[in-house]
């Protein structure tokens, strides 16, 4: 069993129009929202959501090339992500490239939040886009 793992940090929802989709949440399901945050390496706009303890974050692509922007193409709005805070990103990765786990990020990468992140490949983990975050050292 996995000891590194201490929380689901996040649900990542892919959306076309944030200022649309934030409706939902916030004025319907009363969900606060923490913040906003444009993510240049990941060509993606961001709001931050919070249900107790859990964050929602709506995505928005900045650019046609993104990847969210090509989640919505093929598969258009939902869920896109869940993520799983660990203590240290550099260590997760390593015991998930030993147990033969797929990586789609060998090394950490920003993210949201001043976060280092790694994604793990939905064909390894029953089709769930995975994704791994810790606080930047």
């Amino acid at each position: 069993m996995i000891k590194m793992i201490k929380k689901i940090a996040h649900i990542g929802i892919a959306v076309e129009n944030i200022e649309e989709q934030i409706v939902w949440y916030r004025d319907i399901l009363g969900f606060s929202v923490v913040g906003y945050e444009d993510v240049p390496d990941q060509k993606v706009r961001v709001v931050i959501l919070a249900v107790g303890e859990i964050h929602v974050e709506l995505l928005q692509p900045t650019s046609p090339d993104s990847p969210i922007a090509k989640y919505l193409e093929k598969k258009g709005s939902g869920i896109h992500h869940i993520a799983y805070e660990v203590d240290d990103i550099k260590e997760a990765i390593a015991y998930f490239t030993e147990k033969k786990i797929q990586m789609i990020d060998k090394s950490p990468r920003s993210g949201a939040h001043d976060k280092q992140i790694a994604f793990v490949h939905p064909k390894s983990t029953c089709g769930v886009l995975t994704e791994l975050c810790a606080h930047a050292r």
